[in-house]
């Protein structure tokens, strides 16, 4: 597997992954997270447009391309990260990853190694019903750190790993 920008090539099929994400959530108990077709298409074009929307991506011999995983990495302040209920363990400049959509088995996990690989201070967070994704953080050595509330003010799990 390998890391590329997202292009704008890719919508149709990124898209669909999200879309077969947000099925998975609701089948597996977590019903608000993502509605609405959550993330946007507009907001995924920006993404691309700011080389912020990334793929992993499985090379077959065969077909060619397939995405394993979507995501969003960027090394920049998260506005949502300023209030927390709890504490982050450092003030240090740090990368987020953000809307992570898995469509194999293991490319949520190379994503996130990869993310840690191009920051020393990596946060994310996730929903409280969004167990697959605390445990993979909890799985790959990342801290609980407390509460954020997104712009829409739901509550979100706070994780924070220092390489």
């Amino acid at each position: 597997m390998y890391i590329r920008n997202a292009n704008l090539h890719d919508l149709e099929k990124i898209l669909a992954i999200y879309a077969e994400a947000r099925a998975f959530m609701r089948e597996h108990g977590n019903e608000t997270q993502w509605q609405n077709n959550y993330p946007p298409e507009e907001s995924l074009r920006e993404n691309i447009r700011d080389g912020k929307l990334k793929l992993a991506i499985t090379d077959d011999n065969i077909v060619g391309e397939n995405i394993a995983c979507v995501f969003y990495f960027a090394v920049e302040e998260e506005p949502t990260y300023a209030y927390i209920e709890g504490s982050w363990p450092d003030n240090e400049p740090y990368g987020v990853v953000h809307r992570v959509a898995s469509a194999k088995k293991g490319g949520a996990t190379f994503a996130i190694r990869w993310a840690m690989t191009q920051c020393r201070n990596l946060r994310i967070d996730t929903h409280d019903d969004n167990y697959p994704m605390q445990n993979l953080v909890k799985k790959l050595g990342f801290s609980y750190c407390g509460r954020i509330y997104v712009a829409d003010g739901s509550p979100r799990r706070a994780y924070a790993i220092r390489n």
